[in-house]
């Protein structure tokens, strides 16, 4: 079989993958208009990186997208799991390997030669933005529903907490999307293969 037709990653991740980044794009934007609303941190966010026109327009886009990263994260936590790619994938996790990894990525040495495989610091990286995705679900439902979730408030420090902790686990998610979006600039070839699946 000719290797550089080999699937890397199958249509079903694909698509997730996909889905997931437009969810996140528009919700992100949509929730940088209602954080505008209080700016309860003390600072804003430039209009022309929002979405929603008014704390309305952004509520419902930010709610959509909410729905679909909602029902497509789970799709794809599933559907990992039940291929076994989680646990071939993403583990397992050894702390001299992430040593190694994180010290040669410092020195901008870190290798991404087979895209079958991920490195330590990658496997990392992915299983801490699906955790990620997990609290920002829900921090947000107590955000939403804070009354039908008296127990998930609670263990959030009530609604000033889940919003704290939103912001916080958004803040980690951008931050991860640009780190991300710089490796697949120094290693093209993984767009490639995320458009393609070879």
């Amino acid at each position: 079989m000719d290797s550089s037709k080999e699937v890397i990653h199958p249509a079903w991740l694909r698509l997730a993958h996909w889905l997931n980044a437009l969810a996140v794009l528009v919700l992100v934007t949509s929730g940088w208009k209602i954080y505008n609303a209080t700016a309860f941190l003390g600072f804003t966010f430039p209009k022309v990186v929002t979405l929603g026109g008014w704390l309305g327009g952004a509520l419902l886009w930010h709610f959509a997208a909410m729905w679909v990263l909602a029902i497509n994260g789970t799709a794809y936590l599933l559907l990992n799991g039940v291929t076994k790619r989680l646990a071939t994938k993403f583990f397992p996790l050894s702390f001299k390997p992430l040593v190694d990894d994180i010290t040669a990525a410092l020195k901008g040495h870190l290798a991404h030669t087979d895209p079958r495989q991920y490195n330590t610091v990658q496997r990392l990286a992915y299983l801490f933005v699906m955790l990620d995705s997990v609290l920002l679900v829900l921090s947000g439902l107590v955000l939403w529903k804070s009354v039908q979730f008296p127990l998930l408030r609670t263990l959030l420090d009530g609604h000033e907490g889940a919003r704290l902790v939103h912001f916080a686990a958004m803040s980690a998610l951008v931050f991860f999307v640009v780190v991300h979006l710089a490796m697949v600039m120094l290693v093209p070839r993984t767009l490639i293969t995320m458009v393609r699946g070879h």
